[in-house]
């Protein structure tokens, strides 16, 4: 692909998907009748995914900088992390098109919010500069902030849109604080000059102004740790998830977390990565762990109390950003000077697991509840199961995928995480114990929604759930329960990806990469010259 396109081949995803972001933008004005846009706006993020899965084995060429001016990266770590993100936006696209048309709310503005917000993460997760990564970011968020205020006529709808949109221009601003004070320090933008002046302690202007620095570095890491809803910058995410359709909803669960998760990694791997920064008793890791401690006993806890399904899932993702973040404070514990590899794999295996499994459980919740009988509390849920088994069943696998169930996904993305935390030693080790604490504790609201979907019946009375009847809701249940099951019975081609991904980050070659065939050598000229004759 690279010999047709150049330089520009690493440019294709994003391409791909902003001119299908405009056709969508001229169709949505000028098409009354815009029932397929989901289909269509499915079909391209499913395509761009693809895009990024042939890019693959092609090599970094993004070089030029009147191309790109060394504002993006073009690596495995962007492309996995575009194959997640355009996979779980095309699969909300096709929740939302049975679910809008259902609930009298289909406009097509929605998809094509969903399809420039995931430009942004897309951006987001190649961003190498700090300009690159706010305006990214505020591209994504905007976005997503229109999303959750998509249903103009609720109270919820509005209240988890303001609250998501003034605390998140708090985050930004915290963020953007940071930033500032990180170029003051180093005299750069750029993450590869930020990391040489941190490294050896000088800049183009003189010696590194370290405090500085480290107060940069704790307000980017708070101003992140917003985006991916860890404790105690989580305040927005159960009205916001509750208030949003539950298309959106599902949308921010997998792809804001999953590009908020990318950028740390090479944020904090690649710019502050150093043995100073990033020590195993001082540094950015010990934040990360007591970040991750409180979000994990936070998440969980509040699960327990709560009725709504989708403030429990909201909840729940907390509780999953917990895990995230004890994957990445055990790939923080250097080796030789560089990042654990075999951690930063761990940590983007469960994020593609915890992708697919998101999904699918918000679909089969999608799916339950048909216009002016939609499920909303767990009663609502009682006896669909056995009623329904067909929604039932894929319910059930996602939500064992989500409590970390043998044989799904969700099964190897908990235990590789743990078995990093607990291979790394230290304090890693009793944050491991507490996590796998906390996971029986999840354990008990995940199976609730077990008890009431098969051994529950709806009380004398009570309104009735009715599943939809809508193929593009099957369809992604489908699809999504494919990848949970197949990345729980046959995981090592995905944790290969992810290794891939992560051995390239580091600058290491690919252990699982195969040999390249020998060229065959060129005859010496005079060989040549008497061939000729």
């Amino acid at each position: 692909m690279t010999s047709l396109f150049g330089d520009w081949a690493a440019l294709l995803p994003l391409l791909v998907l902003a001119g299908a972001g405009m056709a969508m933008l001229f169709v949505d004005a000028f098409v009354k009748e815009n029932a397929q846009l989901g289909l269509f706006a499915a079909l391209i993020l499913g395509g761009t995914a693809l895009v990024s899965c042939g890019l693959w084995d092609e090599p970094v060429t993004m070089t030029s900088p009147a191309i790109l001016g060394g504002y993006l990266a073009a690596d495995r770590l962007a492309l996995l992390a575009d194959m997640a993100m355009c996979g779980g936006a095309g699969l909300a696209c096709l929740l939302a098109g049975g679910y809008l048309r259902e609930h009298k709310l289909e406009r097509g503005e929605f998809y094509v919010l969903v399809v420039w917000s995931t430009l942004g993460a897309m951006a987001l997760v190649r961003a190498t500069d700090l300009l690159a990564l706010f305006v990214s970011l505020e591209a994504l968020s905007l976005g997503v902030y229109c999303l959750v205020a998509f249903r103009r006529h609720s109270p919820k709808s509005a209240e988890g849109a303001m609250k998501y949109f003034l605390l998140g221009s708090f985050a930004s601003a915290i963020l953007l604080f940071g930033m500032a004070l990180l170029y003051g320090a180093t005299v750069h933008t750029d993450f590869a000059g930020m990391a040489e002046a941190f490294r050896t302690g000088e800049t183009g202007d003189g010696p590194l102004d370290l405090r500085l620095g480290i107060l940069g570095m704790a307000l980017v890491l708070i101003g992140l740790a917003f985006k991916v809803s860890a404790v105690p910058f989580h305040m927005w995410t159960p009205d916001a998830y509750e208030g949003a359709v539950t298309p959106a909803t599902t949308f921010m669960a997998v792809v804001v977390k999953a590009a908020t998760v990318v950028v740390i990694v090479r944020v904090f791997f690649g710019v502050f990565g150093t043995e100073m920064l990033a020590g195993a008793t001082s540094g950015w890791p010990v934040a990360v762990m007591g970040l991750a401690a409180i979000t994990l006993v936070v998440g969980n806890v509040a699960a327990l109390v709560q009725k709504n399904v989708k403030r429990m899932l909201a909840y729940s993702s907390i509780a999953h950003a917990g895990f995230l973040l004890v994957g990445i404070a055990a790939a923080a514990q250097l080796d030789d000077g560089r990042l654990t590899t075999e951690t930063v794999s761990s940590v983007l295996f469960y994020l593609l697991a915890y992708t697919v499994s998101n999904v699918l459980a918000f679909g089969s919740l999608i799916a339950v509840g048909s216009r002016g009988k939609e499920a909303v509390t767990y009663e609502d849920l009682a006896g669909v199961g056995r009623r329904h088994p067909w929604v039932g069943v894929p319910f059930t696998i996602g939500v064992l995928s989500l409590m970390g169930f043998p044989p799904t996904a969700g099964f190897f993305g908990k235990y590789w995480v743990l078995e990093a935390a607990v291979s790394a030693g230290g304090p890693l080790t009793y944050l491991a114990i507490l996590a796998v604490l906390m996971s029986a504790v999840g354990a008990y609201y995940y199976l609730k929604v077990l008890v009431f979907l098969f051994m529950k019946q709806p009380e004398a009375g009570a309104p009735v759930a009715e599943p939809m009847r809508s193929g593009y809701v099957v369809a992604a249940l489908i699809l999504s329960g494919y990848f949970v099951m197949r990345m729980g019975l046959a995981p090592t081609a995905y944790l290969e990806l992810a290794q891939g991904a992560s051995y390239q980050l580091a600058g290491l070659p690919d252990p699982n990469a195969e040999p390249a065939e020998p060229a065959e050598a060129e005859a010496p000229p005079t060989e040549v010259a008497a061939a000729a004759e």
